[in-house]
């Protein structure tokens, strides 16, 4: 597969899953209280460090014999989607209480990175960017669209969340990106078993 079609891939994914998170939410917060580029900046800088630690565990996947990397890649899929699929929708929005005292972009950058550091850590977008890396083996091409379409849901939550919420329900969004992890997770089980 190319790596136009890799990132494509990737971006829909992560983008899909992303959006119903409780990263998507605190963004949203934070974006209501202080000055969106500053927020965004540290929600960027958190995600790039997000999805290199996402790499590095796809990296060490990858080091499995082919049958068993799909074997893992396809229940770590399923585990995604049933993740997505009980996800509730009454999550406190994280960070909350973990603001900056003051408007300086240092401030405002770093608490933003740190809430979104700490509450995209093992989160469901990064085991799905560890696993398409696994699965793929185009760290640039999973790493780039992983890392893009994090920050456009962190830009979207920013800027417009609450409008989009009002148009797409959660549990649609949750449900699609559900069902992209399972046909995903259906790829890998059948190339496990097939070899």
């Amino acid at each position: 597969m190319n790596s136009f079609a890799v990132f494509g891939i990737t971006f829909g994914v992560i983008f899909l899953a992303e959006l119903p998170d409780k990263t998507a939410l605190a963004s949203l917060v934070l974006g209501t209280r202080y000055r969106s580029s500053y927020v965004f900046a540290g929600v960027a800088a958190a995600m790039a460090v997000q999805v290199s630690l996402a790499l590095v565990a796809g990296r060490l996947l990858a080091l499995l014999p082919h049958r068993a990397l799909e074997a893992v890649v396809g229940g770590l899929f399923v585990l995604g989607a049933l993740m997505l699929l009980l996800h509730k929708e009454d999550d406190e929005e994280e960070g909350e209480g973990r603001t900056p005292r003051s408007d300086s972009f240092w401030r405002v950058a770093g608490a933003s990175f740190a809430v979104i550091a700490i509450a995209e850590f093992g989160d469901l977008t990064q085991i799905a960017t560890a696993n398409l890396a696994a699965k793929y083996g185009d760290w640039l091409a999973v790493g780039l669209g992983s890392w893009l379409a994090l920050c456009a849901v962190g830009g979207l939550a920013i800027l417009g969340g609450q409008k989009l919420m009002q148009r797409v329900p959660l549990h649609v969004i949750q449900r699609c990106a559900a069902v992209i992890m399972l046909v995903l997770a259906g790829i890998s089980i059948a190339n496990a078993i097939t070899g």
